[in-house]
């Protein structure tokens, strides 16, 4: 990634979600259109609990990878699915040529109050991790709680949690979206407190709708500040609200990276205007169509 404006690289990477219609398959197409040329680390392709998105996970893994030559890394995670059908996944990716995997253990399925591990299958996100590490050849990314998961009892808990998830081979972490940057930096002091040595990337989310965006927010405790709110009571308007947010999120990369932050995951939820109008703002610059496989796998 480019040189910016404050002596660093810029590295981004984008998350996506499979399609689950024709019309959403053509939007999920558009963004990494859209978004491939700003020359992405990697770009990840979620997965639904219990494998219910698999097959469309794979479908849109294939495409990404042979249409548009992204590495690209693939989300599994703990729920619904014994040990051998994971790791069979896992092998499925591998297969594919996908070498990277964010590895997590999951939120509970619909209807359920709670994460109860399958009986034959992985208990945690660090038991996924050690055993993904018997399969050898992965780079492995998991989930980070700035602000603690909802099922930890407190953030100590949650870095305690975390540490065993590098300890079992984990290579880096994402975290949950965060709106403020000392949100992010007083986790991180923290996590080094923990002895916690490894890359933490932070999560970033481009709020295209903020209603729908604050409730997901109160499902996993993550806090939005007064002061968005107020402000986005002041937008009159879709584009207000887009010129608000680009805005808003490109301060809190800048922010970021004047702590040496270098590293942005983007959620996109496969809107990719959003993400594309702030990695502009923050300096990166698209390459040519041509190039645009510098990061690719061969």
């Amino acid at each position: 990634m480019q040189d910016t404006t404050q002596g660093q690289a810029v590295r981004l990477s984008f998350e996506f979600f499979p399609p689950h219609s024709p019309e959403a398959n053509l939007r999920l197409w558009r963004s990494v259109e859209r978004l491939a040329p700003l020359g992405p680390e990697f770009v990840s392709v979620t997965y639904g609990a219990g494998g219910t998105t698999r097959d469309r996970t794979n479908a849109a893994i294939a495409t990404i990878r042979d249409r548009a030559r992204l590495n690209v890394a693939g989300h599994l995670t703990c729920v619904g699915a014994s040990r051998a059908e994971t790791l069979a996944t896992a092998r499925s990716y591998a297969r594919m040529g996908v070498r990277h995997i964010v590895a997590l253990r999951g939120d509970a399925p619909k209807g359920a109050s709670h994460f109860t591990p399958h009986a034959h299958g992985f208990e945690s996100g660090a038991d996924l991790v050690a055993g993904l590490r018997t399969q050898g050849g992965f780079r492995i990314s998991v989930a980070a709680y700035p602000e603690k998961h909802p099922d930890s009892a407190d953030l100590a808990a949650d870095i305690a949690n975390l540490k065993r998830k590098f300890d079992a081979g984990a290579d880096q972490a994402i975290t949950q979206f965060f709106f403020e940057a000392e949100t992010f930096l007083r986790f991180r002091d923290a996590c080094v407190a923990a002895g916690i040595t490894q890359k933490i990337i932070p999560g970033i989310l481009p709020v295209e709708d903020f209603g729908k965006m604050a409730g997901f927010a109160a499902r996993c405790q993550a806090t939005v500040p007064d002061w968005m709110h107020q402000a986005y009571r002041n937008c009159a308007d879709a584009a207000q609200t887009a010129l608000l947010s680009v805005a808003m999120t490109s301060e809190l990369c800048d922010d970021l990276r004047q702590e040496g932050v270098e590293d942005f995951h983007l959620y996109t939820l496969n809107n990719p205007d959003l993400a594309y109008d702030i990695a502009r703002a923050i300096g990166v610059q698209p390459i040519a169509p041509a190039m645009a496989v510098g990061n690719a796998v061969a």
